[in-house]
């Protein structure tokens, strides 16, 4: 049998849960639901991270002590995912015997085959980041994340030999593809590495200044660094190294992560296991930001979403779908409870909702409620059977990869399809023109891809599927099915067999009105608008239209390789032009350029890409970026770079 482990990070207790945790969990929980109906036998594994600094502070702030303060955070968590119908196999928490034991048996191995040495460091620390940076990764002084002036600390500590791996680092991404994914972090890291000397890593702090941590077991002067403690937490769980658990699933380990921690992930914790003599683990796998407001949740702005309040005002299934639908895996995508509403509307109301609905209903009215015994196919038939496998089959595909909302989109093809087949076929004409033998396939096929795609969607809305099976008269039994089988198996639905009268899993949702306090914001926030608009004006113009450094670098520009160019139906100097920046989709760049390119000259072309503007519509046509150009006399140059590259490589 096959195996699948996956695991979230372990959450930093500085804080209650919020939707972004909601996400990677349910994602975690997707991928073990989905992997287990592919075959596999799975473990998924979530937990916390409860030691560093910032939990002394946050417990000091509180006024309880650090262990006081993390067993009550850790619990907010442990007790959110039951809520979240999260099925997670272990919950694994750093401050627990069983993780410190494996992170002190960890140094003390690569301790002692000379890949830990003791040395004295001056460099600027962040107590929000909670490490060192140099003097060039500073921005005007200034910690790049929280904006804040780091302290500078001169003290001995230890350090592991994190540059020593690099090379083979550089080797083995390079060899394995689908090492970290999607692709445009695989990119990034291999920047970063190529870009110069990866510097050895301080995996200490001293008592004198931090005591909550892990002793290291060479020093019970020093705790150990935070990463160096909270990565070994994927070993740990497995029962690291004698563990069958270990043996059984680490072959087979896939982590799930959100974008700001890809460099302790992506290079931290491979150089870490190369050092202590232990394999590689299979795939990194980097989602990005949800955004309210095209701003990132935080809680010192207060725009930060509680998963629960979600699940309790549009139920959880909902809220399950438009998650993973929603979000382009890698990407930033922008929450707001509008996006949600017309998703369930649109996806699950009116489309799968409407399609049980009709169908139970013609089934109990020309049948008794009965499943009929299927007659001769029609061509309809033959088709709409091979629009299911085409669906089932990407949907298989595209979640395998990780590309849950391209997945989603293609078993959604058989839910349109299956509503056209309806009206097709018109169910209500064959029963009044008494064609019952050709009316019992008719219904017989919709009921039984009916029930293909109810299997299908287990892992994305596991208590919304198991209702719709139990429509149709079947009880889920999850160990009784094989998801690839699914492709070629026909007519496991049992005629005779009685399904509901209808179905009303998903009733439609009215837009909230917006509320008196909402209302006098967006008048305070128009008007605040126009004054800051006059200030930026003015400041503008005395600045000579000069920008600072911090404005350049939210400018995030890559390499993408162009795929498909279209001319735009309804303006002639515009061209739709698709371009492959390393993510999961296509990117679309309506560009107007129609009168200097064809088609025929952009593809395959390399051109640079502005990857984060904030779509928007040309003439009915999404544009999502800018393609960079140079006006030449009466022609136009692309830029490009002087040899080709992966694309989504970074530009800077």
């Amino acid at each position: 049998m096959e195996h699948f482990y996956i695991t979230t990070p372990i959450y930093y207790v500085n804080a209650k849960p919020h939707l972004g945790h909601a996400y990677t969990t349910t994602v975690a929980d997707s991928l073990s639901r989905f992997h287990r109906l592919m075959g596999a036998e799975t473990y998924f594994l979530t937990g916390t991270d409860e030691h560093g600094d910032k939990i002394v502070q946050a417990a000091e702030s509180n006024g309880q002590s650090p262990q006081e303060y993390v067993d009550i955070i850790s619990k907010l968590f442990e007790d959110l995912w039951p809520n979240m119908n999260i099925s997670n196999d272990d919950f694994i928490r750093t401050t627990q015997p069983r993780h410190i034991e494996v992170v002190q048996d960890i140094l003390q191995k690569v301790y002692d085959s000379g890949d830990i040495y003791f040395g004295e460091y001056g460099g600027h620390y962040c107590f929000g980041c909670e490490r060192f940076y140099t003097e060039k990764e500073l921005v005007d002084g200034m910690c790049p994340d929280h904006k804040t002036k780091p302290e500078y600390i001169a003290e001995k500590n230890y350090f592991f030999k994190m540059s020593k791996y690099k090379e083979w680092l550089l080797d083995h991404i390079k060899k394995n593809p689908d090492f970290i994914r999607p692709a445009q972090y695989r990119n990034e890291v291999l920047s970063l590495l190529e870009s110069g000397e990866l510097e050895d890593l301080c995996i200490s702090r001293p008592k004198s200044r931090l005591t909550w941590g892990i002793d290291l077991p060479f020093d019970k002067d020093y705790v150990t660094y935070v990463w160096f403690d909270a990565l070994i937490n994927y070993l740990a769980a497995l029962g690291y190294p004698e563990g069958g658990k270990f043996k059984k699933f680490w072959p087979s380990a896939n982590h799930l992560i959100a974008k700001d921690i890809l460099k302790p992930h992506a290079v931290f914790w491979p150089t870490m296991l190369k050092a202590a003599g232990i394999e590689p683990f299979q795939s990194l796998n980097v989602h990005g930001y949800w955004l309210i407001k095209d701003t990132k949740m935080s809680k010192s702005i207060g725009n930060v979403v509680e998963p629960l309040a979600m699940k309790d005002t549009y139920g959880l299934d909902a809220f399950r779908y438009f998650l993973l639908r929603e979000m382009s895996f890698g990407q930033d995508s922008s929450f707001s409870e509008e996006a949600l509403i017309g998703r369930l509307n649109a996806d699950l109301a009116n489309d799968l909702g409407n399609l049980f609905s009709r169908t139970l209903s013609m089934t109990h009215k020309y049948f008794g409620g009965a499943i009929p015994r299927p007659d001769v196919e029609d061509i309809v038939d033959a088709e709409i059977k091979k629009l299911g496998q085409n669906a089932m089959k990407s949907f298989q595909d595209f979640y395998s990869e990780m590309k849950f909302s391209r997945g989603l989109e293609g078993l959604w093809e058989l839910v349109r399809g299956l509503n056209k087949y309806i009206d097709a076929t018109a169910p209500w004409t064959l029963f009044k023109e008494k064609d019952m033998d050709r009316l019992s396939t008719v219904i017989y096929v919709l009921l039984e891809n009916m029930r293909k795609i109810a299997v299908h969607l287990w892992p994305v809305m596991p208590e919304s599927s198991e209702k719709m099976l139990k429509q149709l008269g079947i009880n889920f039994d999850p160990e009784k099915v094989n998801l690839p089988k699914e492709l070629d198996v026909w007519g496991l639905l049992e005629s005779g067999e009685i399904v509901a009268e209808t179905s009303n899993l998903f009733p439609r949702v009215e837009t909230p009105e917006p509320k008196p306090d909402d209302m006098a914001a967006k008048v305070s926030k128009k008007g605040k608008g126009k004054k800051d608009k006059k200030q930026g004006e003015k400041t503008a113009a005395e600045n000579n239209g000069i920008i600072e450094f911090e404005d350049f670098q939210k400018i995030d520009m890559r390499v993408g390789t162009v795929r498909e160019v279209e001319k735009h139906p309804d303006a002639d100097r515009l061209l739709l032009v698709r371009v492959d920046t390393g993510e999961d989709e296509l990117r679309q760049v309506v560009a107007g350029i129609a009168d200097f390119f064809t088609p025929d000259d952009l593809i395959g072309k390399q051109v640079v890409v502005v990857t984060n503007l904030k779509p928007r519509k040309l003439r009915k046509q999404l544009s999502q970026g800018m393609i960079l150009a140079v006006k030449s006399g009466d022609g136009m140059q692309l830029l490009t770079p002087t040899a080709e590259v992966d694309a989504g490589s970074k530009v800077s």
